[in-house]
């Protein structure tokens, strides 16, 4: 295949959006349209992207960092003068370019490929991807000559009534060859309505000097959908919730109701794992084999090992191991590491804390900051006391130690291997190895003491 580039169009303010979020940063399946974009271009192996950049640049340019280049469109002329602002990036290179806008977050790597395949096939200066909708009522149609070949693209407002019956429209997308599609740009006019200098002005252009200008036909019209307000964002999520559900369950996965699943797009699910009702697995997140995550359960960038439960549960930015039963109702907070045939059990919560293989926390806790050594049993309503009001201190538990009903952990403090705490305890010393340490008031019974309030 000839040298490819990209240049990805998200200079616009996207007023229809009625938001303060810079239109192209709008999330889809959890990640930004343009970022969709930018992934799909990089997975065809285009050598060089830039992302024409306007309100908002900053914004973007965080977003994707060093995966793109970037040329500012300090004022919206128009989608020709925006690509021209690529010019200095790309203006002299010889081979093809791919453009795309940064609002269609749902054409697939595989459309792309086929679009520069058939435009090279055609020996096209440009090829522009279609669609084929119910009703194209609204775009601009797509005329071709006997041949095939493109003769010219008529908006709704200027075609014929003969001319309204054809149902293939422009999608928006293009390729071009790189030096045509440069050399056109500096003669796009911008006498209209608008003021404005239109990409779509470069294909009569190119027609008029005699040129090849083709077209493909995608099989899933929309899949070409541009998002210009919430509506059409709504639309978007959830054709690429159905396309990224239905991946997983061809890959293995059971999913009890798809229509009240959500996967991010980034998601790693294996093989016989089942997701119960309202689960939402959100970001980089990886699922292990044989899991069963339960209804309502919320997975953020965590990996979950093989054989695990996670039941009803909240469990962000952590690490839990194989063989573990999380929840029902269990909150697990960022960075922290649960280890294999693990429990953390109802109502419990865990913040910044590795926690052993083998080791236990069933109910009614709380375990922050803390380093929990295998084997250790933490008893139901236990409380590491880790901040001071302007501190964050450790409370480590070694192996094999017990730890009693409603004990509080005062941090720093060290449970030693093999140590047993009784319930009721408020530890603020280190608990040797093998010892029991009691830290509670002496019981002391008053009899007859009910029978004197009683006489008063």
């Amino acid at each position: 295949m000839a040298h490819t580039y990209a240049v990805v169009l998200a200079a616009g303010q996207g007023t229809r959006m009625k938001s303060k979020l810079y239109k192209v940063l709008h999330p889809v399946c959890g990640k930004p349209m343009v970022e969709h974009v930018v992934d799909h271009i990089q997975a065809i192996g285009v050598e060089r992207i830039v992302t024409i950049v306007g309100h908002g640049a900053e914004k973007v340019k965080d977003q994707l960092g060093s995966r793109s280049e970037y040329a500012l469109q300090e004022q919206q002329l128009g989608t020709a003068h925006a690509v021209l602002q690529a010019n200095a990036a790309l203006g002299k290179l010889a081979g093809t370019t791919l453009v795309i806008c940064g609002d269609t977050p749902l054409i697939r790597p595989e459309t792309m490929k086929a679009l520069l395949a058939h435009h090279q096939e055609t020996s096209a200066k440009a090829t522009i991807l279609t669609g084929i909708p119910e009703d194209p009522t609204g775009y601009g149609r797509i005329l071709r000559n006997a041949e095939g070949r493109v003769e010219r693209i008529v908006e709704q407002k200027d075609a014929s009534a003969d001319e309204q019956q054809v149902k293939e429209i422009n999608s928006g997308t293009y390729c071009f060859d790189n030096e045509a599609l440069f050399a056109a740009l500096k003669l796009v006019k911008n006498d209209n309505s608008q003021g404005e200098f239109y990409l779509p002005d470069v294909i009569e252009i190119l027609k008029s000097q005699g040129n090849i200008v083709s077209a493909f036909a995608t099989d899933d019209f929309e899949e070409t959908l541009g998002v210009n307000d919430r509506v059409a964002l709504s639309q978007a999520e959830t054709l690429m919730r159905k396309r990224i559900i239905e991946k997983h369950m061809r890959n293995g996965v059971t999913i009890i109701n798809p229509a009240n699943t959500y996967i991010s797009s980034d998601a790693i699910i294996g093989s016989d794992t089942v997701l119960q009702p309202g689960v939402m697995i959100e970001g980089a997140s990886e699922v292990g084999e044989d899991c069963l995550i339960g209804p309502n359960s919320q997975i953020t960038n965590s990996k979950i090992g093989h054989r695990t439960t996670v039941h009803s549960s909240v469990v962000t930015e952590s690490v839990i191991g194989e063989d573990t039963a999380v929840g029902p109702f269990a909150h697990i907070r960022p960075n922290s590491e649960i280890g294999n045939e693990a429990k953390i059990g109802n109502f419990v919560e865990i913040k910044k804390t590795k926690l052993g293989n083998q080791s236990k926390v069933s109910h009614l806790s709380y375990i922050g900051d803390a380093d929990v050594g295998e084997r250790v049993n933490i008893g139901c309503g236990t409380i590491t006391v880790n901040y001071d009001g302007k501190n964050k201190f450790l409370t480590t538990i070694e192996d094999d130690s017990f730890v009693g009903c409603n004990s509080n952990l005062v941090a720093p403090v060290k449970i030693g291997q093999g140590a047993y705490v009784a319930a009721g305890s408020t530890i603020t010393k280190d608990v040797p190895a093998q010892s029991l340490s009691i830290a509670r008031a002496r019981q002391e019974n008053k009899e007859g003491y009910a029978q004197k309030l009683k006489l008063k």
